[in-house]
């Protein structure tokens, strides 16, 4: 398959292909990130750039990826918390003039019916390809690992050494950011914040919560902490910083 990279803003897109790109998308909860909510807009605005389209030979969408640029001096430590503190970095950062020196990767999803042909990793290599071609020194991505909802009770600290036979990663998605020479960084065990009413985690989950307590729930990756008597639901998601080449 022959691809070729757009940028998303760049035109109008079939309302079709991108339905059906964007059909297996993360679960509803993911939207009660508040934090997220009060900055997504300046997000799209500021950094249009990094939102990337890969196409076919017939200019249908197959892939799509998408980040923002900070400043980062290099030091585990003092990486953003995860995938929201990103964001806030980048926009704040923006908005004072900070000159950024790294690409974080916040995402990127492929048509369900053409998983598994290499098209994550060429949304990845477009990335980093932008970033190489704006002087950015750095490429990190705080990973949402793939098969982490199958563990909701291991912590991510334990979760991302675990290995296959043959040394990779046990984690799919972990595994392809290595293959493009990423190596993991450090643990970001509350990469975003999740908060909602007890009826709006039912809704979202189609489960019940009876009672005060932690309860495993749908593709979720760490448990859901629920407060029956502060009427509020509490879900912290880990990913995993990884640092490309």
């Amino acid at each position: 398959m022959h691809l070729q990279t757009e940028k998303t803003g760049a035109r109008e897109w079939d309302e079709a292909h991108l339905k059906e790109l964007f059909s297996e998308g993360f679960p509803e909860f993911i939207t009660a990130d508040r934090l997220v909510k009060q900055y997504i807009g300046r997000v799209r605005e500021f950094f249009a750039d990094l939102d990337l389209m890969l196409v076919d030979e017939a200019g249908v969408p197959v892939a799509s990826g998408w980040g923002v640029p900070i400043r980062w001096d290099g030091r585990p430590e003092s990486l953003p918390s995860g995938y929201t503190e990103a964001l806030v970095r980048a926009v704040e950062g923006h908005e004072r003039g900070v000159a950024p020196d790294t690409l974080v990767i916040c995402g990127a999803i492929v048509t369900p019916s053409l998983k598994g042909r290499g098209l994550a990793g060429e949304t990845l290599k477009a990335l980093r390809t932008v970033a190489e071609e704006a002087g950015r020194e750095r490429v990190v991505a705080p990973v949402r690992p793939t098969v982490k909802a199958r563990y909701p009770l291991t912590p991510i600290e334990t979760y991302m050494r675990w290995t296959r036979e043959d040394g990779s990663a046990l984690d799919p998605w972990i595994r392809t950011h290595q293959r493009l020479g990423a190596r993991l960084v450090s643990a970001a065990p509350a990469s975003q914040v999740m908060t909602g009413t007890v009826a709006e985690w039912e809704r979202w989950t189609g489960l019940a919560f009876p009672e005060t307590g932690g309860y495993v729930i749908p593709e979720g990756l760490a448990l859901l902490h629920v407060d029956r008597e502060a009427d509020e639901g509490v879900y912290r998601e880990p990913n995993v910083w990884m640092r490309h080449r």
